[in-house]
């Protein structure tokens, strides 16, 4: 495994489980782990500074979420996602999103929508891939927080975190990152003026057609994303 550079200084200086979790977790969503990319142990133990136990209870953790996986006699590996798996967290999304919107749009007030709206031209004017997909995620949060369900947002969250290593190419894509950025304005504009049904609707077919291209790239590469 290469020697890479994690952009949290706390888990480098901190060896809890947690913080070792949380610093792979996002070195994986930032694309310096990449799919099938095999964890060395004893490397990581040196890096963060721990023992094997701490860095057990990590990759377990890690496991248990999805992003690594263990081989017989081969150690942990990045995982990766099937073109199924892709479009199934999409579906899972789509559905635990509309829910959301549902329950947060009655309790939004001018403050609340401020904040959204903020989000929303935090992530249109993003350039860097890195702060992208966090500005999106925020987007989407901010969206549903009104509804004050941290359970659902929880589980939304972790859906948009498995999603978000392919997220990235979105900005190497600019005909489909213009279109997401389109149709986020759209949904804001929809539920500003009361009109619920349509913002579900946009909502629901954009994290459907996203769940498809990305089942789409990843069952057959890059040439998929070409605009259509």
């Amino acid at each position: 495994m290469r020697t890479f550079r994690f952009d949290n200084p706390l888990a480098e200086r901190r060896g809890s489980a947690q913080l070792i979790a949380d610093a792979l977790r996002e070195a994986i969503i930032q694309g310096q782990l990449t799919a099938g990319e095999p964890l060395r142990q004893e490397q990581l133990a040196s890096h963060f500074s721990v023992s094997r136990i701490p860095l057990r209870e990590a990759l377990r953790c890690l496991e248990s979420e999805g992003w690594i996986e263990f081989l017989p006699n081969r150690g942990a590996r990045v995982s990766g996602l099937s073109a199924s798996e892709g479009r199934e967290i999409y579906e899972i999304r789509a559905s635990l999103e509309r829910t959301a919107l549902e329950l947060a749009f009655p309790l939004h007030n001018e403050q609340t929508w401020r904040d959204t709206e903020t989000a929303l031209q935090a992530a249109l004017k993003e350039k860097q891939r890195p702060r992208y997909v966090h500005r999106n995620r925020e987007f989407h949060l901010a969206l549903y927080r009104p509804a004050q369900r941290p359970h659902l947002l929880g589980l939304i969250d972790s859906l948009h975190k498995r999603g978000e290593r392919y997220l990235r190419l979105k900005l190497e894509m600019p005909f489909h990152k213009r279109k997401s950025d389109d149709e986020h304005e759209q949904i804001v504009k929809a539920c500003r003026r009361g009109d619920l049904d349509t913002a579900i609707r946009i909502l629901t077919a954009h994290l459907l057609e996203t769940g498809c291209l990305l089942a789409d790239y990843l069952q057959r590469g890059p040439q998929s994303l070409a605009p259509r």
